[in-house]
Order: C-alpha cells, then sequence, then structure tokens
C-alpha cells in the first residue's frame, strides 16, 4: 500500500506564496509518477501539475505555468509544489496522487493515479 500525506495548506493573500509537501510511506515514489490536482466548488477535478520520478521531468497546466514548481526529494521521499503569486482562482481544495508511470509520456487524467491523499484546502483571499 502506497499512503499519501499531504501538509502546508492555509490561508494567504493574493500575491502571496505557499509550498504544499506530499510525503508518501508504505512505498516510495521510485517507480511513480506524482500530480497535483485541485478541485474547486462546483468544478471538476482539475490538473495542476506532474513529476516523473525517475528523471525528475515535469509538466503544467497552462493556468500555473510560470507560478508553481513541482519538485522531488529523493531522500525525503517527498514532492512539494510551490505556489507564487497566487490568485482568488487559485482557491480550492488540493490533492497529490501517485500512480505508476509510463516515462514516455505525462499522466494527467485522474483515471491514471491509483493513489491519493486526503487533500489539503488553499484559499486566496483578496
Amino acid at each position: 500500500q502506497v499512503q499519501l500525506v499531504e501538509s502546508g495548506g492555509g490561508s494567504v493573500q493574493a500575491g502571496g506564496s505557499l509550498r504544499l509537501s506530499c510525503a508518501a510511506s508504505g512505498r516510495s515514489f521510485s517507480a511513480s509518477g506524482v500530480g497535483w490536482f485541485r478541485q474547486a466548488p462546483g468544478k471538476e477535478r482539475e490538473f495542476v501539475a506532474t513529476i516523473i520520478w525517475s528523471g525528475g521531468l515535469t509538466y503544467y497546466a497552462d493556468s500555473v505555468k510560470g507560478r508553481f514548481t513541482i519538485s522531488r526529494d529523493s531522500l525525503k521521499n517527498t514532492v512539494y509544489l510551490q505556489m507564487n503569486s497566487l490568485k482568488p482562482e487559485d482557491t480550492a481544495v488540493y490533492y497529490c496522487a501517485a500512480g505508476s508511470q509510463d516515462p514516455r509520456r505525462f499522466n494527467i487524467m485522474p483515471r491514471e493515479y491509483a493513489y491519493w491523499g486526503q487533500g489539503t484546502k488553499i484559499t486566496v483571499s483578496t
């Protein structure tokens, strides 16, 4: 089993920054792609960013390019999402997810991830 534990959520003013962490227990991320998704009230779950653990290649949704950065720490078996220049439209519940990874492509659909964290709420105020 893979269990994902998130931390770092909270409230911030527009233009501010937050860093989310996602730590794995039970198994490592070594054979996985790891992604961040978000879901706002009344909206479908939306892809945010992903990283292929082996090699560290990243891919971002257009809405967060240039503002968010996904990274990994192999020693800590942890994935981070650094969020800068936050906007009110970034307000959502954010989820960390992990799944088996084809190194030839990026996983951007929720169904491609077998393991999910509990979600952490981000609120960006004006």
